[in-house]
C-alpha cells in the first residue's frame, strides 16, 4: 500500500495543512516525519492513495511557505 507524505519545514504549517485536508473529508493523518526525509520539523501529513490528487491540488493552492515536497511511502511489516 503506497501513500504520499507531504513534508513541511514548519510544525504549525503541517498542522494547518492536516486540519484543512481533514475538514474537506480527505483520508489524511498527521505523523512524525521519517528521518529519511532529512527535514527537521518533525511533522508531516500522510495522504491516502485515493486522496492524493485532490490533496496535492489543495496544498498547491494554499501556497505554504514551509512546504518541502512529497515522498512516496510504503508500509512494510506494519511500519513505514
Amino acid at each position: 500500500m503506497n501513500e504520499t507524505l507531504a513534508v513541511f519545514r514548519s510544525r504549525s504549517q503541517a498542522m494547518d495543512c492536516y486540519s484543512r485536508l481533514k475538514a474537506m473529508g480527505l483520508d489524511v493523518r498527521l505523523i512524525n516525519t521519517p528521518k529519511e526525509a532529512n527535514v527537521g520539523c518533525g511533522l508531516s501529513v500522510l495522504i491516502g492513495r485515493a486522496a492524493a490528487a485532490r490533496a496535492k491540488s489543495i496544498i498547491a493552492r494554499a501556497n505554504y511557505s514551509a512546504f518541502y515536497g512529497y515522498m512516496k511511502v510504503g508500509n512494510k511489516y506494519g511500519r513505514f
